[in-house]
């Protein structure tokens, strides 16, 4: 057990990380749990299996409040806000003028407003940067007493439902409002593990009590960062500020997916967000990105890991890892880079250099490891 220095911020739930035994270290400016006595393997592989309970509320909440919120909050991002129907949850990316990425984040329809989590280390710049661009046209308010609680694994629906009756019925990417008792929680079922799951909006003051809670269900652990960040590379998931940061392009980043055709060229709504002229030059092919993001494996059993340099087969440099671990699940390293984009294909054969040796990798398809959403 560790204590926080003391100029980070605490969670809702710190009392019960240290009692737990957990090992805290800062993360986005708070004292966060990296592990817990069982260790991250064993935290990983039974979120696999199981369910595990993540305390993310470092994250940041807000409401976008008003008739001409989603409007004004489409001014933003190249995705589709309007359209987005009540109940519905989706994956945005705010950029800058230049089209890099300011912060990747969610948001849902609540049907009275939108309800938005952003990166805990981003926050307070994207309330302003959205307060700033937008708040003439809708309230922008921030939700700094909620806590946020991840449940995530094949079994976390058993041991969330019988505490929060009606969560069942939420699929992938839907969320509503639920009670436990009588607090009010706001309930998703999404995650970043690649593992059905759900995001559960607490109140502050009741975050500890609803912890214990979960964890008194015989399925359901604690996990950390470590857990975290292991399964989230495996099902592909960008880390802000290793993968994507304000450099990247959605186009480079490999996101195009959460570019809806409403907003690509020749939509209805087209173009109309910041660094629209470059997105849309590089989506259409016009001005083709010079790099992008890939999934590697390597062929041997040397953990490849964030900054390593990568090289073609000559020995050309022609990018660097962002993401890179020894996958839990298949007991191989894997890794997310930027590669110059001839080098792209799946299939493509790169060295990483590692201390100095080169590691051969090949250029894979992610999800490294199957996702298994719920999609009802």
């Amino acid at each position: 057990m560790s204590a926080p220095s003391t100029d980070l911020l605490l969670t809702p739930l710190h009392a019960l990380h240290l009692e737990l035994g957990a090992r805290m270290v800062p993360f986005a400016g708070y004292s966060m749990p990296v592990q817990y006595p069982a260790g991250l393997l064993a935290e990983h592989q039974h979120t696999r299996q199981a369910a595990s309970l993540f305390d993310v509320s470092h994250m940041g909440q807000l409401r976008l409040v008003g008739p001409d919120a989603a409007a004004a909050f489409e001014t933003l991002m190249p995705v589709d806000v309007v359209g987005l129907a009540p109940g519905r949850q989706r994956y945005g990316l705010l950029l800058n003028d230049a089209g890099g990425i300011i912060d990747d984040l969610m948001f849902v329809n609540t049907g009275e407003d939108l309800f938005v989590i952003v990166n805990g280390a981003c926050k307070a710049g994207d309330i302003a940067h959205i307060q700033d661009r937008i708040g003439a046209r809708c309230a922008v308010v921030p939700l700094p007493t909620q806590a946020l609680l991840a449940l995530q694994g094949p079994q976390a629906v058993a041991a969330l439902s019988r505490l929060v009756p009606g969560v069942e019925s939420l699929v992938f990417m839907t969320g509503g409002r639920f009670r436990w008792g009588v607090v009010d929680l706001f309930v998703t079922r999404s995650g970043y593990t690649g593992e059905d799951g759900f995001e559960i909006s607490v109140p502050g003051e009741q975050a500890e009590a609803f912890a214990r809670a979960l964890l008194a269900e015989p399925e359901v652990r604690p996990a950390g960062l470590g857990a975290r960040n292991s399964l989230r590379l495996e099902a592909g998931l960008c880390l802000y500020g290793n993968d994507i940061d304000t450099t990247t392009t959605p186009v480079e980043a490999a996101l195009t997916w959460a570019i809806q055709k409403v907003r690509r060229t020749g939509g209805a709504r087209a173009g109309g967000f910041p660094g629209a002229g470059i997105v849309l030059d590089q989506l259409d092919g016009r001005i083709p990105p010079e790099r992008v993001r890939v999934g590697l494996v390597a062929r041997e059993r040397v953990p490849v890991r964030e900054p390593a340099p990568l090289q073609a087969a000559d020995g050309t440099p022609i990018g660097h890892v962002t993401s890179g671990l020894l996958s839990p699940s298949l007991n191989q390293p894997v890794a997310m880079g930027y590669v110059q984009a001839g080098s792209a294909a799946i299939g493509t054969e790169v060295l990483a250099i590692v201390r100095g040796k080169p590691v051969p990798m090949v250029v894979a398809s992610m999800p490294f490891v199957p996702t298994r959403y719920y999609r009802g």
